[in-house]
């Protein structure tokens, strides 16, 4: 049986059950899932700050789940629409790493070019970066925002779907875009009841997540060896087990 590690940066056990059982429910039977959630941190990543805090909370959760006994992972899922810490623990870990955004982007990016609607206008600068940094920039057609963050999209989906159909309708038209990810982990689900009122592809970016970490797991192993090149001060007990001893 392979193992899929998800790991949630923020602090929020609601999204975590959230991605678990989506995630669960589309790798079948034959995967066993595990999604773990940040131990320090927002309890909803809305800013650059809270962006920055969850890299560190992503490579301290996944430190931490290496150590506590249970079976080691195929690959591992960053479980938020944003990648926070993706370079850091891809170049870290032994199995294959990646994120909600990055694998919707290989996904949409197969339709052609493709647009992000999600919730948190603040989101946008950092999704716009993230896309040029992973090699998609010239296939982001463009980022439609709406007022409402994931974590309020995910407390009233009814409301919700409305929005975020609009939304992506109005991606579709202003953006020329062959494709539209529906982007965050709190959205997860939505995709399929949106995508009647669309006329292209909608990306559920957890079900693309899911898909492509167990997709790298079947390909080939990543190249890291398990452990910080670091020598770390002040930080936790796990993080600083793999890290470099002190001099």
């Amino acid at each position: 049986m392979r193992h899929l590690l998800i790991i949630n940066p923020n602090t929020s056990g609601a999204v975590s059950d959230l991605l678990q059982g989506h995630a669960q429910s589309a790798a079948g039977p034959d995967v066993r899932v595990r999604t773990v959630t940040a131990r320090f941190g927002a309890p909803y990543i809305a800013c650059e700050a809270s962006y920055a805090v969850a890299g560190h909370a992503t490579l301290d959760a996944w430190a931490a789940a290496l150590t506590d006994g249970q079976p080691a992972p195929d690959a591992v899922l960053i479980g938020c629409f944003g990648d926070p810490g993706l370079l850091a623990l891809r170049d870290t870990s032994r199995v294959p790493v990646t994120g909600l955004a990055e694998a919707a982007f290989v996904e949409a990016a197969a339709y052609g070019r493709f647009a992000i609607v999600t919730g948190g206008a603040r989101w946008q600068p950092i999704l716009g970066r993230l896309a040029q940094m992973l090699g998609y920039g010239d296939k982001l057609a463009g980022i439609q925002t709406v007022t409402p963050t994931g974590a309020q999209l995910a407390a009233d989906p009814v409301a919700a779907r409305a929005l975020l159909a609009a939304a992506c309708q109005t991606a579709v038209r202003n953006f020329q875009a062959d494709a539209v990810i529906l982007g965050g982990a709190g959205l997860a689900g939505l995709a399929q009841a949106i995508q009647p009122g669309v006329s292209v592809p909608v990306i559920d970016s957890v079900l693309a997540g899911t898909r492509q970490a167990l997709l790298a797991a079947a390909d080939a192993p990543a190249n890291g060896h398990g452990r910080f090149d670091v020598r770390w001060q002040q930080v936790s007990a796990e993080m600083a087990g793999l890290g470099l001893p002190a001099a």
